[in-house]
C-alpha cells in the first residue's frame, strides 16, 4: 500500500524576539539603530520598564516602519497580571490589517528572560500567530563583570547571569570602552554561563540585524525552556503557573516627571556630583528633560560613572516636560526628589 503525505505548511508565524540585557547594555540604543536602519522590514516594539516612571518610550526614535508599545504597570518577568497584559498586546498586533514583519520585545534591565519568552508557548491562539524567534542578551562590556560578581545580587537571584544563561545569541557592546584581553576574558566568563550561544561583538550597539533577527532559535529555545528549572546557573526554580520572580529588594528604581523646565547648568553640577558619588550603587540613570531657554531636548543616559547628556530632536508641538529616572542599591528617595527639585527653574 502506498502511503501519502501531507506536503508542509509554510510557516506564516510571526517571529518574536526577546531583547534582554542589564541595566545599562544598550537595548535602547539598538533600537535606535533599528529604527534608523533601512532595513524594509515592518517591526513593533514592545518595551517593559522597571520603575513608576516610564522614560524609554520617550527615548527612542519615531519611524514610519515601527511602532513602539509601552508597557509601564510592572515587570513583565514578576507578575501573571503583566504577562497576560504582553499576551493583550501580542493580540492586538496580531489583528492589524497590515501584517507585521517581527515583533521585538525589550525587557526592562531587571528581567528575567525566562518567563517571558515561555509566555510564547503557552495555550492559547495567539501561539498559531506567532512564535519565538530566540532571545538576544546584550552585555555591557565594560561594566558587566561587577554585577555578574555581585554578591547581593546573587544572594537573591542575579538578573545579569540569568539574561545570559537563557539567550540564542549574545551581543557583547561597548567594546570600543575595553581592551582586548577583556574582550577575551570576558568570552570566556560569558562561555561558563552558557556554551550554545554565539557570541557577537558591537560598539554603539551597531550590528548586522541579520544577526539578530530570523534567528530560528525556536527548536533550542524550547528545549532550554523546558530543561529550565534543572539549569544548573540558575539560582530557583521556575514553574509554569505559579512563577513569581523577586527582584533584589536592595534595587530599585526613583521616576520624577514635572511639567517645568531645567536650570541646565544646575542639572549638569547636580549629576556630575552624582557620578562622582555614587558610581558604585547608582547602576543606571537616564531622562527626557526640558530646559529653560532651549528648543531642543535633552537626554541624560548614564551607566555608573558613564554620562552622556546632550541636546537632541526639538520639542515642537509636544508638551515639555522634565523626566528622569535612577535605578541603583539603596537609593535615597527623598534626596534624590529634593536635589532634583533644586535644579528646576522657580
Amino acid at each position: 500500500m502506498n502511503a501519502t503525505f501531507d506536503a508542509p505548511r509554510p510557516n506564516n508565524k510571526i517571529p518574536v524576539t526577546v531583547l534582554t540585557g542589564f541595566l545599562g547594555a544598550g537595548k535602547t540604543t539598538l533600537l535606535n539603530y533599528i529604527l534608523r536602519e533601512n532595513h524594509g522590514r515592518k517591526i513593533a516594539v514592545i518595551e517593559n520598564e522597571f520603575g513608576e516612571v516610564g522614560i524609554d518610550g520617550d527615548l527612542v526614535l519615531r519611524s514610519d516602519s515601527e511602532e513602539i508599545y509601552e508597557m509601564v504597570n510592572g515587570c513583565v518577568c514578576c507578575t501573571a497580571e503583566v504577562r497576560e497584559d504582553l499576551v493583550r498586546v501580542v493580540r492586538e498586533l496580531v489583528a492589524r490589517p497590515d501584517r507585521l514583519d517581527h515583533i521585538l520585545v525589550e525587557t526592562s534591565g531587571m528581567a528575567d528572560p525566562y518567563p517571558v519568552a515561555q509566555t510564547f508557548f503557552i495555550d492559547d491562539p495567539i501561539a498559531r500567530e506567532v512564535e519565538l524567534d530566540a532571545i538576544v542578551t546584550m552585555v555591557d562590556a565594560k561594566h558587566i563583570g561587577q554585577h555578574l560578581e555581585d554578591l547581593e545580587l546573587d544572594g537573591a537571584d542575579n538578573q545579569a547571569v540569568d539574561q545570559i544563561v537563557c539567550a540564542d545569541r549574545i551581543v557583547i557592546n561597548k567594546v570600543d570602552l575595553v581592551d582586548e584581553p577583556a574582550i577575551a576574558a570576558l568570552r570566556e566568563r560569558i562561555r561558563g554561563l552558557n556554551a550554545t550561544a554565539e557570541l557577537v561583538t558591537s560598539s554603539y550597539a551597531e550590528i548586522d540585524l541579520a544577526g539578530i533577527l530570523g534567528l530560528g532559535a525556536f527548536e533550542a529555545t524550547q528545549k532550554l525552556l523546558e530543561i529550565g528549572a534543572e539549569n544548573e546557573h540558575r539560582g530557583h526554580a521556575h514553574h509554569d503557573q505559579d512563577y513569581t520572580h523577586e527582584h533584589d529588594a536592595s534595587v530599585t528604581s526613583v521616576g520624577i516627571a514635572v511639567d517645568a523646565d531645567i536650570d541646565l547648568d544646575a542639572f549638569s553640577r547636580w549629576i556630575e556630583a552624582l557620578r562622582l558619588e555614587q558610581a558604585d550603587t547608582l547602576f543606571r540613570m537616564k531622562g527626557v528633560l526640558s530646559a529653560r531657554g532651549r528648543d531642543q531636548r535633552y537626554i541624560l543616559q548614564g551607566v555608573h560613572s558613564l554620562i552622556d547628556f546632550r541636546a537632541a530632536q526639538p520639542w515642537g508641538r509636544d508638551p515639555r516636560s522634565s523626566k528622569v529616572v535612577f535605578i541603583g542599591r539603596d537609593l535615597d528617595r527623598a534626596r534624590l526628589n529634593r536635589e532634583f527639585q533644586a535644579c528646576l527653574v522657580d
